[in-house]
């Protein structure tokens, strides 16, 4: 198998330092569905609707996280700038389209939103779960191991009848010396805190894929994960560049009566192009989270469907 495109899991410019699972864990983290289980079936985000398409608008195709605004919704960063190596808290807001900050919010696995932070260089990644004040504003204590450019993404459904998921991104400037790192070479198994994480599956730009990550320890395999914000594990997937953003669950989840706990975790996925991506699971065992990190590079546009029946057609032929 090719590791390059065979690695067999919604928003503008992310980043994360997984090859040496720089302290991710301790910071805790969906791709589109195609099909996925009803329960999971709200999650699916890599592409966020436009609802002014049912008032003559075509509908918004653009991936998740790649604008501040959407929907009549903004994201309004408070704190647009800090410096490595420093503890600092990071405030934010979700302002309406009358410019009022939203305080309801639809729970969603737990949460009411959902925060990412990645580097747009890939290496540096956080999943936390800020705190939010009476008057809307959000908060967060972030440290930043290096300076850069950040992505925030701000993961969230209004509590407004008939509203989706959104996710809204903006950029972050982190002060300091800054050295651009290289991106991990794609690789099917990676390592952090002694387990190791094996992913498998073909992402193929505009198709559907099942993707499957398995988690060992010490070479056996974890059978007894635990539920992690209502699942066994989280995928976020950012596409290097513009740091697209794709965000699913797991197909299935605990007390179903068929998802087990490990060592499989499984997600049915679809990347919206060619390009190079960066995956990022978050797992929990033993009351501890963790972040997996792998690099999938993909070379290979999806076919037409009208191309592919004509394939299976000409099979039959001969």
């Amino acid at each position: 198998m090719n590791t390059g495109v065979k690695i067999t899991a919604f928003t503008a410019a992310i980043a994360a330092t997984f090859a040496a699972a720089y302290g991710v864990g301790a910071a805790t983290g969906p791709l589109t569905t195609t099909p996925e289980p009803a329960a999971h079936a709200k999650h699916n985000r890599s592409v966020t609707p436009d609802r002014s398409a049912g008032r003559g608008g075509r509908a918004d195709t653009t991936p998740a996280g790649l604008q501040t605004s959407q929907a009549g919704y903004t994201l309004d960063l408070k704190t647009p700038r800090f410096a490595a190596g420093d503890e600092n808290t990071l405030r934010f807001a979700i302002r309406d389209q009358e410019g009022r900050q939203v305080t309801t919010y639809r729970r969603e696995h737990g949460k009411e939103l959902h925060l990412i932070l990645a580097s747009r260089d890939l290496v540096t990644y956080q999943h936390l779960h800020p705190t939010r004040a009476a008057d809307g504003t959000w908060s967060a204590p972030v440290t930043l191991p290096a300076a850069g450019s950040y992505r925030v993404f701000a993961d969230f459904i209004p509590a407004t009848e008939g509203a989706t998921n959104l996710t809204l991104g903006a950029d972050l400037a982190v002060s300091g010396t800054y050295k651009a790192p290289a991106l991990p070479e794609p690789a099917a198994t990676t390592s952090v805190d002694g387990y190791t994480v094996t992913l498998d599956g073909d992402l193929r730009p505009g198709e559907t894929a099942e993707l499957t990550l398995t988690v060992n320890r010490h070479g056996r395999p974890v059978t007894d994960l635990q539920p992690y914000l209502g699942a066994y594990g989280h995928l976020v997937a950012l596409r290097s560049g513009d740091l697209a953003y794709l965000h699913v669950h797991p197909n299935g989840e605990p007390g179903d009566g068929n998802t087990k706990p490990g060592p499989n975790i499984s997600f049915t996925t679809t990347t919206p192009s060619v390009g190079t991506y960066r995956l990022f699971l978050d797992f929990q065992h033993n009351g501890t989270v963790r972040t997996a990190a792998f690099t999938v590079r993909t070379d290979r546009t999806a076919r037409a469907p009208e191309a592919a029946a004509d394939e299976h057609q000409d099979s039959h032929r001969h």
